[in-house]
């Protein structure tokens, strides 16, 4: 038996007289497309958007505006997790006093991700009260880390006085760093901005400072010491011509 279904003109002529049901059509190419555009019309309730080319100017500036826009929105949203973080993080602000029984909590146990500076001194130290007003005022400006300090020998007995003042930063419980003594401050002449570089060269807190302000302060000091000497000959050369005069 003859398939109906086949080409023919046997079948052709079946069809012609209606014996034979007529072929379905076959859908081409751009009559597919044509019906992919219209169901994505009818499901967006919007036309298709025009190729970049085909956009006039004003079409093309608005469509500027709303990327702007987008832009703008991508980064607020991200500026704001960006402070959410960081007020999350910036929970300390202050100098803490702790004694030997509250170092494991405070220091070993201080948490993941917190840097914690240990001031060890000792009442009547010059160089120890210097540190401590530096701190209360990095502590404000650093608030994401633990500044801490303790009487030295409060928290290891039998601490030296000559090993003062002493600064520990740790880490994880792990200490980074360690400055011991008062030549490795420079005495009397540590400077905050100094201090906060040397903390900064540990990791601890994280400076705007673009250089070792050490170097720009020594710079100073050998100018302003110049100019004193100077002036010194200057007024030591004025007596010995007024005595001349006399």
């Amino acid at each position: 038996m003859q398939n109906p279904s086949e080409d023919t003109e046997w079948n052709d002529a079946l069809r012609r007289h209606g014996i034979l049901p007529q072929k379905e059509s076959e859908v081409t190419e751009d009559q597919l497309i044509n019906m992919v555009e219209e169901t994505v019309q009818k499901r967006t309730g919007m036309n298709v958007v025009k190729a970049y080319e085909d956009m006039t100017l004003d079409e093309l500036e608005e469509l500027e505006d709303e990327e702007d826009e987008r832009v703008l929105l991508q980064y607020r949203q991200q500026r704001i997790a960006e402070i959410q973080k960081l007020q999350q993080a910036s929970k300390f602000g202050d100098v803490r006093e702790i004694s030997a029984q509250d170092y494991v909590d405070e220091v070993n146990k201080a948490g993941k991700g917190v840097w914690v500076v240990l001031h060890l001194y000792k009442s009547g130290i010059p160089l120890c009260a210097l540190i401590n007003q530096y701190f209360s005022r990095l502590a404000q400006k650093f608030p994401a880390t633990k500044f801490l300090k303790s009487i030295s020998t409060t928290c290891i007995p039998n601490y030296p006085d000559k090993h003062l003042p002493t600064i520990f930063i740790y880490f994880e419980d792990d200490m980074k760093r360690q400055f011991v003594g008062p030549l490795v401050f420079g005495g009397m002449n540590l400077k905050i901005d100094e201090l906060e570089w040397m903390l900064s060269e540990a990791g601890a807190v994280k400076t705007d400072l673009e250089e070792d302000p050490r170097r720009r302060n020594k710079i100073h000091d050998v100018m302003t010491s110049s100019l004193r000497q100077a002036n010194v000959k200057d007024s030591d050369s004025d007596d010995d011509d007024d005595d001349e005069d006399d």
